[in-house]
């Protein structure tokens, strides 16, 4: 499954804890809903620069779990260029705390969460909202991860 996607993965931070490229691969190909070939960059932060573009980007000043930035579209090669992800470790490790949540499990959702992003979906209203998270949940299933919504 995730030969379709070439994945570009950074660490920035690796703790508490940061998924090795492989899972981040499976994680984000199985969010892919199309065949084609795909081109996706991962940055792993920490804290201090999650919040540094969660500020300059979203203007809010706090880290995040996710932040997604679009793709330049398709590459000569073909690619679809989905865009990049920036997952913030400390964050993703407390909120899994918080929430009673295996940390594999939440990092799977947050890069499904990111990928979904770049692929159109949304959550400002309520009816988004509901098909992005039933997307999640099927997606998180089909992997062996429960429902993060419970």
């Amino acid at each position: 499954m995730a030969s379709r996607l070439v994945l570009d993965v950074s660490y920035g931070a690796r703790r508490p804890w940061a998924p090795s490229h492989r899972l981040l691969a499976k994680w984000a190909a199985a969010a892919l809903t199309s065949r084609k070939p795909a081109g996706l960059s991962v940055r792993i932060v920490g804290d201090a620069r999650s919040r540094a573009l969660n500020a300059r980007f979203r203007h809010k000043d706090k880290p995040t779990n996710v932040l997604s930035f679009a793709g330049a579209g398709v590459a000569p090669d073909g690619r679809h260029l989905l865009g990049e992800l920036v997952i913030c470790a400390p964050v993703v490790a407390r909120e899994a705390r918080d929430q009673h949540k295996p940390l594999a499990a939440h990092w799977a959702h947050m890069t499904i969460h990111g990928v979904l992003h770049l692929l159109g979906f949304d959550h400002e209203r309520a009816s988004e909202a509901r098909k992005m998270e039933a997307r999640e949940i099927q997606i998180l299933d089909r992997l062996g991860f429960s429902d993060p919504y419970r």
